[in-house]
């Protein structure tokens, strides 16, 4: 792809100014475009500010700004990913790699193209926000991205969630992959090849990524997620993980693998630990390395108290999606869900004052895999043997959290192979072989963590303390578990704690729990037969012996 050249300004282009332009010696813009298949637009605005894009957001009735300084908008019908919605073109890299299936969806080439040219058109009359983005934060697996939008506030999205490059860097900026978003703009399924008049379509080939029928932002970011899951374990050899990190004062990495809901972005905010990332990293030789240059938090029943570095970020240049002002006020009501359970901001990384600079550090001495377990079954804390750490890395249990996946209004229990199945090109067996090296290679000791329920079940039982497992989480940072006694789960074989400070010792047994303990004995036997059935899939991939590890069901 010739190399463009970049204007970090705002811009209206005519012939004129291309001109102009090229006599300083950048690329004709609208050349620029038309290599991403975009023809023309009425006008083209290039690597905007965040001030100039609020700016244009709240002058065009898209957003209105709360007292904390926050742009306030909202996305629209959608207000989560559409994963049915998601499709992979066919092509030659992706037929030798793509796992196909009921995550990822083939399209055809015609259909991308033809879906494309209609965005074009759509676009005429429109203006365009273009923003120039690096996706990761080693500089030796820098992915650069052009991100095209037809809202000015997604393209903000991309500001604060991707990494910023310099003006020495935009001067000689060479997309490898670009991503274009046109919420406004609708397929018809009957000759477009998609199931609903939204999509999301990654073009391997083309290296680019289209987005249309819906605003939800997240779509922008999982979808350059998606991309660097395929293309940096096959080329380079890192493994991609959906996970949030921090790390302490000597060094020590700790990683928190999970779905939306599970407590990553949380979890990793710790004022007394340096945030690295908060949703997606790589684990190279070198160590790990964050993918984003920002963080994109659930807001429901936010607060200061409760988790004060997220509360703090929410400042000008963070973006809320879908929440609501108390009545005459610009203040947000937290823990208002009439729009919908997922509530978001996205904010720059350095919102967070502990945030560490170069977002990238050593290998990680402590994995913790996070399941919000809605039958209430799972330990609060489990520590794993590798093959343990293996079947629960390759199951991915959880549950989805009402509101984060479109048409998901209760919480439902799910296998997400490797926590991010939703974002995984590849067959999950290779990202679990990669981990089985690295955790082997540099003694990493992983651990199971329930976010979810106990007492019981969602509807009987309680969500587990916020400040329990933070203290669970700090006890085995500090390797204050290291010499304690441990008890095995009689069905799921997990080794639980029996002691750790400021948690109760019967909060560290499920079984404890819950008033009638049959009752229990039953949910665990239900839920050891769907962590069996679900693994039958895998059985003929090489992994006989982690057979020996997986739950056992109790004969009445």
């Amino acid at each position: 792809m010739p190399r463009p050249g970049s204007i970090n300004q705002i811009t209206r282009w005519g012939p004129k100014t291309a001109k102009q332009m090229e006599k300083f010696g950048f690329r004709n813009p609208e050349a620029d475009l038309r290599i991403l298949g975009i023809s023309g637009t009425r006008n083209t605005h290039w690597n905007l500010s965040p001030e100039d894009l609020i700016q244009a957001s709240i002058c065009r009735g898209m957003g209105v700004q709360a007292d904390s300084g926050a742009l306030v908008i909202k996305t629209g019908k959608f207000t989560g990913r559409a994963p049915k919605d998601r499709f992979i073109v066919e092509d030659s890299f992706s037929q030798k790699h793509v796992d196909w299936g009921r995550i990822n969806q083939p399209i055809s080439a015609i259909h991308f193209y033809q879906l494309r040219q209609k965005m074009s058109d759509y676009l005429l009359d429109k203006d365009l926000y273009v923003r120039d983005v690096l996706a990761g934060a080693d500089p030796e697996y820098q992915l650069e991205v052009r991100v095209l939008t037809e809202y000015p506030w997604s393209n903000q999205f991309a500001y604060n969630m991707f990494l910023r490059p310099s003006e020495a860097q935009l001067k000689s900026f060479a997309p490898a992959w670009s991503v274009l978003c046109v919420p406004g703009f609708k397929a018809d399924p009957a000759i477009d090849g998609t199931r609903s008049e939204n999509f999301a379509i990654i073009n391997f080939e083309e290296q680019q990524i289209i987005i249309g029928g819906t605003g939800y932002t997240g779509e922008i970011k999982k979808g350059i997620f998606s991309v660097l899951n395929a293309i940096l374990p096959i080329k380079r050899g890192v493994l991609p993980m959906h996970c949030s990190a921090n790390v302490g004062q000597d060094n020590d990495v700790a990683v928190f693998f999970g779905l939306s809901g599970t407590g990553k972005t949380t979890l990793s905010a710790d004022a007394d630990r340096a945030l690295i990332g908060d949703d997606e990293h790589g684990w190279s030789e070198q160590g790990i390395f964050n993918f984003e240059g920002g963080c994109y938090a659930k807001t429901i029943d936010l607060s200061s108290e409760k988790e004060p570095e997220i509360f703090g970020a929410i400042k000008h240049r963070a973006i809320l999606e879908n929440v609501t002002f108390f009545p005459d006020t610009k203040t947000i009501d937290f823990s208002d869900s009439s729009i919908t359970e997922n509530t978001r901001v996205s904010y720059p990384i350095n919102h967070i004052a502990n945030a560490l600079p170069v977002s990238k550090a050593e290998h990680p001495r402590h994995i913790f895999f996070l399941t919000a377990d809605a039958f209430g079954v799972l330990p609060p804390l489990s520590k794993l043997t590798p093959l343990q750490a293996m079947y629960y890395f390759i199951s991915g249990y959880t549950a989805k959290v009402a509101g984060t996946e479109e048409g998901v209004l209760d919480p439902e229990a799910t296998f997400s192979a490797c926590f991010g199945a939703p974002f995984l090109p590849l067959a999950p067996v290779q990202y679990a072989e990669m981990l089985k090296e690295k955790m082997e290679q540099h003694q990493t000791q992983i651990w199971l963590v329930n976010t979810g329920w106990t007492g019981g079940g969602f509807g009987v039982g309680k969500r587990i303390s916020l400040r329990y497992t933070r203290a669970m989480i700090n006890a085995v940072l500090k390797g204050d578990l290291d010499q304690v006694d441990y008890q095995k789960h009689e069905v799921f074989g997990l080794q639980m704690p029996q002691t750790c400070a400021g948690v109760p010792d019967a909060v560290l047994n499920p079984k404890s729990t819950w008033q009638d303990p049959s009752a229990y004995d039953e949910q665990a036997n239900r839920l050891a037969g769907a962590f069996t059935q679900n693994f039958k899939q895998y059985e003929l991939s090489g992994y006989p012996e982690i057979l020996a590890v997986a739950p056992r069901v109790l004969q009445a």
